[in-house]
């Protein structure tokens, strides 16, 4: 069984682990009708359009 040498510092350990815990930044899209960033698959905030027809 493996045992360390050892202590980590909470520097070390933080720093190992601060790769898995980082945000994603949303995909974005343009949209067709008035060209505004959004959300890929949801209807445009902007103009209520979803797959070029009004649904808001």
């Amino acid at each position: 069984m493996a045992v360390p040498k050892s202590k980590v510092s909470k520097a070390r350990k933080n720093k190992r682990r601060s790769s898995h815990w980082k945000l994603e930044s949303p995909n974005l899209s343009k949209c067709s009708k008035c060209g505004e960033l959004r959300m890929p698959h949801r209807a445009c905030s902007e103009c209520g359009t979803y797959k070029d027809r009004e649904v808001k």
